[in-house]
């Protein structure tokens, strides 16, 4: 539990000194983030806030991760293998936030650069799970055997490199207000520190011998995202850019994968999958009858161009996203109840 505690803190003080320095540093250099010309108009203001604060981010989750496992810890494979995975994912966010503020307008890496980029991260976090680790290949829900279908490890490493594709997207299209995604984020990292600490503590039930690694990794990544929403809160004074969204949403992927909660991971990030599935809605009503289900996709944008404020928008995303994460909690601990589990 200790270890836990100074993940989460040592995180998050590296993660508000980090991003603190970037803003002077990036405000120094005239390094601002261009924005979409046709977005809502009460974004134009945001136009030249620093970006490329994910850095700060994953620094942060990078020393809450190392330091916090000094103290009597030991870093297992299953959980460096995550980390490279997030450190991958924030370079291909990296470039892309370096390409746009270079050149001035809101074009980064192409998409299909954009998506090598992610490819070539979750394709070697895949090969690397399944040759370096004891990672089960089944398909799962709350536990390896809850469903008992075995995707074998072709399967399984196919499985991973969608779901680490899907959930870093998830997250980028949700970053579009001030500390929506990095709340969010908090919400899931909260829940994969408590699964893993659960099963760390039952281990013959889930049989994940490198589970409290896991959960100080995600207490790491939680400490860090709210470090860095000390200054990413309305009215934000830099933004996280694809560093920081392309590593949160692949962190969550690969802690869904190493901790065997695959199809949990929806629950847990109903924000974004709603987030994803306006953007698919409005582009399939668009080309198929020419004409727009939503005001603006993806969704938020939708209920700021209906008359709600930012902040308001964002808080009650953040509510929505607190109940989902409590009903994933809740599905959790009743797959536990209903196998002895609390006898």
């Amino acid at each position: 539990m200790i270890r836990l505690l100074f993940a989460v803190a040592i995180a998050g003080v590296a993660s508000v000194i980090g991003t603190r320095f970037l803003i002077t540093f990036l405000r120094k250099h005239s390094i601002g983030q261009p924005i979409r010309l046709d977005g809502p108009q009460g974004h134009v203001s945001k136009a030249g806030t620093p970006t490329m604060g994910g850095v700060a981010i994953v620094v942060g989750a990078l020393a809450g991760y190392g330091i916090s496992d000094l103290y009597n810890g030991i870093f297992t494979r299953t959980g460096l293998i995550v980390m490279l995975a997030i450190i991958g994912s924030g370079v291909v966010g990296f470039v892309d936030d370096w390409l746009k503020v270079s050149r001035a307008r809101n074009l980064g890496l192409g998409k299909r650069t954009k998506i090598l980029g992610l490819l070539i991260v979750a394709v070697g976090f895949a090969v690397l799970m399944i040759h370096l680790t004891d990672v089960r290949t089944e398909l799962s829900f709350t536990r390896y055997d809850s469903l008992n279908i075995d995707l074998g490890p072709w399967g399984w490493g196919l499985w991973a490199v969608l779901l680490i594709l899907a959930t870093s997207n998830a997250v980028n299209l949700t970053d579009g207000l001030d500390s929506l995604a990095a709340g969010a984020s908090i919400f899931a990292f909260a829940a994969f520190v408590i699964i893993g600490f659960w099963a760390f503590r039952n281990q013959d039930i889930y049989g994940i011998p490198h589970a409290l690694d896991l959960a100080i990794l995600a207490a790491a990544l939680l400490g860090a995202s709210a470090g860095f929403m000390w200054w990413n809160a309305a009215p934000a004074r830099i933004f996280m850019g694809d560093t920081g969204s392309l590593a949160l949403g692949t962190g969550m992927a690969a802690l869904a994968l190493a901790t065997n909660t695959h199809l949990l991971l929806p629950i847990i990030g109903g924000l974004f999958v709603m987030e994803t599935l306006s953007v698919i809605i409005q582009v399939f009503s668009f080309r198929v009858f020419g004409t727009r289900l939503f005001r603006m996709a993806p969704i938020h944008h939708h209920f700021e161009l209906g008359g709600w404020p930012e902040t308001t928008v964002i808080i009650r995303l953040w509510i929505m996203t607190g109940f989902a994460t409590a009903v994933a909690l809740g599905l959790f601990y009743a797959d536990f109840v209903s196998i002895g589990g609390a006898d």
